[in-house]
C-alpha cells in the first residue's frame, strides 16, 4: 500500500475513535469559545491524546514521508480535533522533520485562524525545527514581517521554549517585539507579554531593562503579562519611571 493509502487509513481510524468519544455539548462550548468555523467533536484533552497515542502504537512506524502524508490527510478535514491531531503528530514526531518542512508549518499556520492550533505549531513544531536547524532563523525573520498576524505571532512563539529555559535568542525576540510593540492586534500584544513573562522567571533583570525605555509604548495587555513575575522592586521602579499615559 502507498504512503497515501496508509495515511488515509490511519486518519480514518483516528477520526472514528475520536468520534466514539464525542460530546456534543462540549463541542458546542469549544466552538463558541474559540469563535471558529471548524466542526468540533468535543473530546477532552486526555482522551484526545490517549486516542492518538494508541492509534500510533498500533500502526507501522512513521517515517518522514508517512508523517507528512498523515498530517496532510488529517488537516484536509475541517474538523478541529483532526487538525489538532495533525499538530500533535508533528510535535510527537518532530525529530523526523527537516528544514524544508518549515514551509509545511507555515502553510498550516496560515490555515489555523486560532491560537489553539497556532501556539503549539509555533512553540513546539516550528520552535523545534529552529532549535535543531538554526539557519531557519531567517525564516522567522520573514514571518515577523508577514501581513498575517498569526504568522507574526508564530515568529515570536517559535523562540519561547528555549527562552523559558533560560537560554534562547532573546535579542531576536526583542527585535521582533520592538517592531510589533505598538500593534493593536490583541494576539500580538498578548504574545509579547507572554514571552517576556516566561523570560522574567529566570532573568527578571533582562526583562526589566528591556521594558524600561518602552513602558509608554507597550499596551496594557503586554504589561500585565510582562510584569507579572518581576520582583516588586522592579515593578515599582518601572512604574515610577513611567509618566501617566
Amino acid at each position: 500500500m502507498t504512503r497515501t493509502g496508509i495515511a488515509g487509513g490511519l486518519a480514518s481510524r483516528i477520526e472514528a475513535e475520536l468520534r466514539r468519544h464525542a460530546d456534543p455539548a462540549r463541542a458546542e462550548g469549544e466552538k463558541r469559545y474559540l469563535k471558529s468555523d471548524l466542526e468540533f467533536i468535543g473530546v477532552p484533552t486526555p482522551v484526545f491524546r490517549r486516542v492518538l497515542k494508541d492509534q500510533l502504537k498500533d500502526a507501522p512506524p512513521l517515517d518522514r514521508g508517512a508523517l507528512l502524508a498523515l498530517v496532510s490527510e488529517l488537516w484536509a478535514h475541517e474538523v478541529f480535533e483532526l487538525r489538532a491531531a495533525a499538530v500533535e503528530l508533528l510535535d510527537l514526531r518532530g525529530e523526523l522533520l527537516m528544514p524544508p518542512d518549515i514551509e509545511v508549518v507555515a502553510r498550516l499556520l496560515r490555515g489555523s485562524h486560532t491560537w489553539a492550533l497556532v501556539d503549539s505549531l509555533a512553540a513546539h513544531v516550528a520552535g523545534g525545527l529552529v532549535d535543531r536547524f538554526p539557519e531557519l532563523g531567517s525564516t522567522l525573520d520573514r514571518w515577523a514581517r508577514d501581513p498575517d498576524f498569526w504568522v507574526r505571532r508564530a515568529a515570536m512563539l517559535a523562540l519561547l521554549v528555549p527562552l523559558r529555559r533560560g537560554g534562547g535568542e532573546f535579542e531576536r525576540f526583542a527585535r521582533y517585539a520592538d517592531a510589533m510593540l505598538e500593534e493593536k492586534e490583541f494576539f500580538i500584544r498578548k504574545a509579547i507579554g507572554w514571552v517576556l513573562r516566561e523570560v522574567s522567571k529566570k532573568r527578571p533583570a533582562l526583562v526589566a531593562e528591556w521594558l524600561a525605555p518602552r513602558m509608554n509604548r507597550a499596551s496594557g495587555v503586554t504589561l500585565r503579562e510582562a510584569l507579572k513575575y518581576l520582583p516588586p522592586e522592579s515593578r515599582d521602579a518601572l512604574s515610577r519611571a513611567t509618566p501617566a499615559r
